[in-house]
């Protein structure tokens, strides 16, 4: 909604046009007093986003101002709110203290300036954050160069709230496959990026500097003199890195977070997995949103939110290399060997504090006393699980060594903080009581006096009370009028006419007087409180100070995240149903007895998961599915896909064994739905993700598919699917597993060497279905399809009329069907457009011609040379259009 002109503002209205013409993409937060107030259009979209009353505060060009408020105790809840429906709020605060009544200050409004820009990429309080969710601002730069959206890009992300900065250089169709991993909060990109899915995610539109620029200032962030100090980067993650640092200093109004340096990272290492895979597998979230049946829900076992958020970084990127892999298994079968130091290090680790994220709060002003009391108790959590380390029977792995030599880091910190923090401390620094006693002399003097003076006053309202013969006289302090003698208002009369009492208020119940001994104490305590205080803000500053300084706890913090996971991956393959994988560089891929973790963490306990073999060996990559809906077709493609993911994560796999080749690449497309908002139906959707596999699948990817061609008519349906599962045996050469009703495709077993039809084991027992979710060699010999919707509840006369339609259609098959004409010259000319008849014709006709003995001369050499399994699409439609030219001018 467009604003009024300010012409005419009262001052405050006129202040508060200023700051919002700073930040007219945003929510303004205006302090008055211990609210704040959101006005006009503000007001309008703030209430009701949070559901609260809207009225209105003055009036401008005679119309009244929408208005509304929240309390200043309780905005971090509203702010989180806010951010969830995808406002960003700028908070303006008073910049000068109250002033004080009398002739000669100052008129006007209090001084305001926005101190923060609340983002959803920006956000460090507890109360707006996930603990075990990394919270990440991304930022993206195209690559310099004509054409250079298809080139590359560059890209940055930061977590301020624990300081984690990277960056890349990917090629152009990587970006949404990153972004996919990285789940970010917020994104800067100019408008005519595209971001797919994550174009709601996208920010304001901000500057991109040049080159140069971007290198210089983002050294000068870490006071180097070169960017290449920290790394090789490249222009375009420069400039990507410079963009993410000019939005986080812009929305903390110029303070930077403790961010550590910048590491590129390479444009590998890591498995391919596209968000429509993602999306299919539920790695960290659900389509819905949620994240209790996810595979993170069902191997976590950390109990920290760093191991937490570590742990969800390792699944959202396995790896590909298999030393880095290996270095992690090393390290959670030695704590599964070493069982008593794993029970130590999780009692301990249960106790650690946030270190990370208590940093990031530190540096931007933000930080509490509970903040620091975190790193002091981070540190002492550190020490011990030093100790339960050194008391292995063997000697660690290299990956917990080096976690273990971090854990004795910032041992003077350590007794520093120990020292100048109390043992009891308050939510606020403002409420005092912070610092210990005897750590500041001085800060203990100021304490002294203002006690001590708070004592004077107790003995002094005793004296009053027997030199005034009133027992009910107390001396109470006033916010207004500061200490002061309070007697009922029956006793007040003969008190009036006293020339050593000063009368300062007086109401029905009681009378208020002071005197010019009680003024100068009030004066003094007052003093003192507030040098206490300021003293105590002094000390807790330089403490802060201290703590950014040592390179201690932010090591201390990777290294109790890092040993959270382990345990958590040790305490999970303990128990003996949890397998640590063989990882090969071959094309090795068997899985013995492999389980879905997810389902099976969600069935009762008198239930059990019926675990499957999957053999994927370059004998037979391909394995073709048949069997009915509900016997277990979808649950099997997801476990051969989630056990991927884990085993290159480096984490425990649910099975008795497994032994996989590095996949470079997962497809999963499993389940189907529309996308009606970009007019796009389930068959276009599915089509589109078939396409995306077809162009970037290769010899070392997996792919899982399930159904491909169901959105359609079946003949087409069938050519579809008939034609990808062609593509994927003979021209990528892939693993992958093809769940299929059309039962059709098995016959293709005949032809293509490297298929290995399977389905999924049902018995009939009774008239009743029974789905045993068992993978065996085969294909199925019917669907099921009635008996299935006899399970689902559909009305038994439906189901019955169904069943007689069902044996009649069967039967009419059985007496006409013929076999596929695989690979003949008449099936293409029979799916070409034209009636039925005429195709039919078409194949008949040819499959009666001359067998290859008349081939020609010509033809023959042709077919000799040819070698099917390295023809591409494109080569092998070019050999068919010179095989027929060669026909026609044989003829």
């Amino acid at each position: 909604m467009t604003l009024p002109s300010p012409d005419g503002a009262t001052p405050a209205m006129a202040q508060w046009f200023s700051l919002k013409a700073e930040h007219p993409e945003a929510l303004l937060f205006f302090r008055m007093g211990d609210f704040y107030e959101l006005f006009f259009s503000d007001a309008e979209a703030a209430a009701g986003a949070l559901d609260i009353a809207l009225t209105a505060r003055g009036t401008h060009g005679d119309m009244p101002i929408p208005m509304c408020g929240v309390p200043v105790g309780a905005a971090p809840s509203y702010l989180a709110r806010l951010i969830r429906r995808g406002f960003r709020v700028a908070v303006a605060e008073q910049t000068e203290p109250p002033r004080k009544p009398g002739k000669g200050g100052p008129k006007g409004p209090l001084a305001r300036a926005v101190v923060r820009l609340v983002t959803p990429g920006t956000l460090t309080e507890d109360e707006l954050l996930e603990a075990g969710r990394q919270n990440l601002l991304v930022a993206v730069a195209p690559r310099a160069g004509r054409g250079a959206a298809s080139h590359g890009w560059g890209v940055a992300w930061i977590d301020i709230s624990t300081g984690t900065f990277e960056t890349a250089s990917i090629g152009g169709e990587r970006l949404v496959d990153l972004l996919g991993r990285l789940d970010p909060a917020e994104i800067l990109a100019a408008g005519e990026i595209e971001l797919g899915d994550f174009a709601s995610r996208r920010a304001p539109a901000t500057v991109t500097p040049q080159a140069a620029t971007a290198r210089k200032r983002v050294a000068e962030t870490f006071q180097a003199a070169s960017l290449d100090a920290f790394g090789t980067f490249s222009d375009e993650e420069a400039v990507a890195a410079a963009m993410a640092l000019d939005y986080i200093r812009r929305s903390q109004a110029g303070r930077m977070p403790r961010l550590s340096r910048p590491h590129p990272h390479e444009d590998g290492g890591i498995l391919g997995l596209d968000p429509a895979t993602r999306a299919s597998l539920d790695l960290l979230r659900t389509r819905e949103g949620g994240s209790e049946h996810t595979l993170l829900a069902s191997v976590g076992r950390t109990v920290t939110a760093p191991g937490s958020r570590l742990l969800a970084e390792w699944i959202a990127a396995p790896l590909t290399r298999g030393a880095a892999i290996a270095a992690r298994q090393d390290g959670w079968c030695w704590l599964v060997q070493e069982g008593g130091v794993r029970a130590a290090l999780r009692q301990a680790l249960r106790g650690a504090p946030d270190i990370a994220r208590a940093l990031g709060r530190l540096s931007l002003g933000r930080g509490l006393p509970r903040d620091a009391a975190s790193v002091r108790d981070g540190l002492a959590i550190a020490r011990r699980i030093a100790r339960a380390l050194a008391d292995g029977r063997t000697a660690p792995p290299a990956l917990v060594a080096d976690a273990a030599s971090h854990l004795g880091e910032a041992t003077a910190l350590e007794a520093r903080l120990n020292q100048a923090l109390a043992e009891d401390l308050p939510a606020r620094l403002e409420d005092g009581g912070v610092i210990a006693p005897g750590f500041d002399g001085e800060l203990d003097a100021e304490r002294a006096l203002r006690d001590d003076s708070r004592r004077i006053i107790a003995g002094l309202q005793n004296d009053y009370a027997q030199k005034f013969g009133l027992a009910s006289l107390k001396i109470r302090h006033h916010a207004q009028l500061g200490y002061v003698i309070e007697i009922p208002a029956a006793a007040a009369g003969r008190l009036r006419e006293r020339s050593d009492l000063i009368l300062r208020q007086g109401t029905a119940s009681a009378a208020r007087f002071s005197t010019d001994e009680l003024v100068g104490l009030d004066r003094r305590i007052a003093e003192a409180a507030e040098r206490a205080a300021a003293r105590e803000r002094l000390i807790f500053a330089a403490l802060v100070r201290e703590i950014l300084d040592d390179p201690g706890p932010p090591a201390i913090a990777g290294a109790l995240a890092r040993l959270d996971v382990l345990q958590s991956c040790a305490d999970l393959a303990a128990g003996g149903l949890w397998c640590r994988p063989e990882v090969t560089d071959d094309d090795a891929f068997t899985l013995t007895a492999c389980r879905h973790p997810v389902v099976e963490a969600a069935l009762p306990r008198s239930e059990r998961f019926t675990p499957n073999d999957c053999v994927l060996e370059p004998a037979q990559r391909v394995m073709l599915l048949t069997g009915p809906n509900m016997a277990g077709k979808s649950t099997f493609l997801r476990q051969t896909a989630l056990a991927v993911i884990l085993a290159q994560a480096g984490l425990p796999v649910p099975a008795k064994a497994a032994r996989i080749g590095v996949v470079d690449r997962l497809f999963s497309r499993v389940g189907a739905s529309d996308d009606l908002a970009r007019g796009r139906s389930t068959f276009m959707v599915e089509m589109t993700e078939t396409a995306a596999i077809l162009n970037q699948a290769g010899p070392r990817s997996l792919v899982v598919v399930d159904e491909i061609g169901r959105g359609t008519a079946t003949l087409d349906g069938l050519a579809i699917a008939w034609s990808v599962l062609e593509a994927m045996h003979s021209t990528l050469r892939c693993r992958s597993i093809f769940a299929t009703h059309f039962h059709e495709l098995a016959e293709l077993a005949e032809s293509l060497p490297r298929l290995s039809p399977h389905t999924m084991s049902v018995r009939e027992w009774k008239g009743q279905v029974v789905f045993q979710h068992e993978v065996v060699p085969g294909s199925a010999r019917r669907s099921w399809g009635v008996h299935v919707a006899r399970l689902a509840g559909v009305p038994e006369p439906v189901v019955r009329r169904a069943a007689r339609l069902l044996a009649g259609l069967e039967k009419d098959r059985a007496v006409g069907a013929r076999p596929l004409p695989l690979f003949s010259a008449g099936e293409a000319r029979a799916n070409d457009v034209g009636a039925k008849e005429a195709g039919a014709k078409d194949v008949e006709t040819t499959q009666s011609g001359p067998d290859d003995a008349g081939l020609p001369d010509a033809v023959r050499d042709m077919l000799d040379r040819m070698n099917p399994d390295e023809l591409t699409p494109r080569t092998a439609l070019d050999m068919v259009y010179a095989l027929k030219k060669l026909m026609l001018e044989e003829s």
